[in-house]
């Protein structure tokens, strides 16, 4: 009766002590909620993104709206363009049928070559204190390291301690550091000079490709009967001649228009001298060139006729960029 007293009396204490450790358990307050302050802003705002080099975005090419009255071949000429050319940009399969209202590009799509290139670009991370770090080279994805003075951190290995690696490691630390096998395949292949740079003016300007390089000259031997104006709609000079006198190149270029397409021209040649340039050759009585042709100045390219004209006379216009500019700027002193 004793034990069995004494064994209860136990149970009891062990029972009220765990009932105490539970309801502390329960009644433990809950832990504090502590609001942070955001971390402080030093006002650095982040770069916009670093386009590289060689990776600009491609601007969509200007667009004409056809009218009344037009054709590709003065559309192309307005523009400084070859009509071939405008016509494979818009997917035109008959150049003399374009419709009232269609959209033209005036460029071919996609920027140069028809094919636009994405922007490369690089972004400055920022830390969370604001601060603002520098663009980080994208890794390589051949394995190898961008640039030949590319470091990596020595790889470490564990070997145990004796006077042999001790010694190594004493003549590794003094030798001097070794330059990759690539990089010496790079400096050996490197140029030993630069390349020459473009010439410049007096002035330290890399001169444009523009009229001061073309030396035009004369398209015809003749008296200038009518004068270049703007105001009156005049886009060129018309030299009077005798029916078959040689026509020439005003300056070099290639032959982009031989024809009549050209309401108003009679027989008309278009030179294509370089992306500014245009010359304009009409009323020619017999046309001595081929579209797509070379011409050198000075070269033959038409007879002087009176297609589509009063008299014999040529018709002679110089464009740029597609405008009309008055010759007399450009030719030398009769």
């Amino acid at each position: 009766m004793i034990y069995r007293a004494r064994s209860c009396f136990a149970s009891f204490w062990v029972a009220l002590i765990a009932a105490a450790l539970l309801a502390g358990c329960m009644t433990r307050p809950p832990a504090p909620v502590i609001e942070r302050a955001p971390f402080p802003s030093t006002g650095q705002v982040p770069p916009p993104p670093e386009v590289l080099p060689g990776h600009e975005p491609v601007p969509a090419p200007p667009t004409y709206t056809v009218r009344r009255g037009d054709t590709l071949y003065q559309i192309a000429l307005d523009h400084g363009l070859d009509y071939r050319e405008l016509a494979a940009w818009n997917n035109i399969e008959n150049v003399n049928v374009i419709r009232v209202g269609q959209v033209l590009l005036l460029g071919p799509p996609g920027g140069q070559g028809g094919v636009a290139t994405a922007p490369l670009v690089t972004t400055a991370p920022v830390t969370p204190s604001g601060e603002v770090r520098p663009p980080v080279a994208a890794p390589s994805t051949s394995g190898r390291p961008n640039s030949p003075t590319f470091k990596t951190e020595p790889r470490a290995a564990k070997v145990p301690y004796s006077e042999q690696a001790f010694a190594q490691l004493q003549q590794q630390s003094a030798a001097p550091s070794a330059v990759a096998p690539e990089a010496r395949a790079i400096a050996s292949a490197a140029p030993a000079t630069m390349p020459a740079l473009p010439p410049r003016t007096e002035s330290g300007r890399v001169p444009e490709i523009d009229d001061d390089n073309l030396g035009w000259i004369w398209p015809a031997t003749g008296k200038v009967v009518a004068g270049f104006s703007e105001s009156a709609n005049l886009k060129g000079i018309d030299i009077a001649g005798k029916a078959g006198q040689p026509i020439v190149a005003s300056a070099a270029g290639k032959v982009v228009y031989a024809g009549t397409g050209l309401r108003g021209y009679g027989k008309l040649i278009i030179v294509k001298h370089n992306n500014a340039f245009l010359s304009a050759y009409a009323h020619n009585r017999e046309i001595a060139v081929k579209e797509g042709q070379q011409v050198a100045k000075g070269q033959k390219i038409a007879e002087m006729g009176d297609t589509d004209a009063d008299q014999v006379k040529l018709h002679f216009e110089i464009r740029r960029l597609g405008k009309p500019v008055d010759p007399a700027k450009f030719l030398p002193p009769a």
